[in-house]
């Protein structure tokens, strides 16, 4: 895939994402999806082809009223790319950690993608 190839497949990932669009944010990924999720040096999600993260998607939407994904940087090189990323979600739920549904949470981050087959092959979250 060329450079503007994966960016684009990362925006409409995110805008999917950002929208809360299950089904447009599968169709950016191989069938074969491998997905984890780092939070403060911790894995917090873990998912196994497309099936696993479409369940994952529709569960971690329910915790959000509305939520922004953007990103700040990008590199792309071979089969490869990353961005970081500011968050911002105003929280449906109470979080065990004290926050409060209609509290927004605001995290900076890195994305890791892999490509293959022209769809994210490969992606691994990290967060503070």
């Amino acid at each position: 895939m060329e450079t503007h190839e994966k960016r684009a497949l990362i925006e409409y990932y995110l805008d999917a994402y950002n929208s809360f669009d299950v089904k447009r944010m599968i169709a950016a990924f191989h069938p074969d999806i491998e997905f984890k999720n780092f939070s403060g040096g911790k894995v917090s999600a873990i998912a196994s082809g497309i099936e696993q993260f479409r369940v994952l998607a529709e569960k971690s939407e329910k915790m959000f009223s509305s939520r922004q994904r953007s990103i700040k940087t990008f590199e792309a090189t071979g089969d490869q790319a990353s961005i970081d990323i500011e968050y911002a979600g105003v929280l449906a739920v109470d979080l065990p950690n004290g926050m409060k549904a209609g509290e927004t949470l605001r995290l900076t981050g890195h994305s890791d993608f892999v490509f293959q087959d022209q769809k994210i092959y490969r992606l691994t979250d990290y967060s503070g």
